[in-house]
């Protein structure tokens, strides 16, 4: 497998909600920071919810591979964030989560020694924990949206 390009846009719509269009799916994100509003999943809901099934996906390919047959996998994350910054308050706290825990659950007849193996294996390939866990570059750029008519 080779290196792979991601591709998301989104866009505010006018009933509180940020409208994703990702590969052919549309998904909806409230315009809250963290599900305050009661209007649907949060940008942070999604991060930990995206977080979840990339620990699933990873772990149904490594169990394969592993010759583990998984029952089921059930993943639980808590999330500590921390909100100050977002409010615009005055804080030398982080603007995002303080700490996250994740349990996962397989249910298998895997000794526990090879589930140890698996769990180990699964940390160390899973991309969204490695992005959460490792500084990776972001390049945010400003585009002013302008009209093509009156520009000259």
């Amino acid at each position: 497998m080779s290196n792979r390009i991601v591709t998301i846009s989104g866009v505010s719509s006018e009933d509180n909600h940020f409208l994703v269009k990702t590969n052919d799916f549309n998904v909806v994100i409230s315009n809250s920071v963290s599900g305050e509003s009661g209007e649907g999943p949060s940008p942070t809901d999604f991060l930990l919810a995206g977080f979840a099934g990339s620990i699933n996906a990873v772990g149904l390919i490594v169990a394969k591979e592993l010759g583990i047959e998984l029952l089921s996998l059930e993943v639980e994350i808590v999330g500590e964030l921390v909100t100050k910054k977002v409010e615009g308050k005055q804080t030398r706290s982080r603007a995002g989560f303080r700490k996250i825990e994740v349990v996962v659950k397989p249910v298998s007849n895997a000794p526990l020694v090879l589930l140890k193996e698996w769990i180990d294996t699964v940390k160390e390939r899973c991309p969204l924990r490695d992005n959460l866990i490792n500084t990776t570059p972001v390049v945010l750029t400003l585009l002013k949206e302008y009209n093509k008519h009156n520009a000259a």
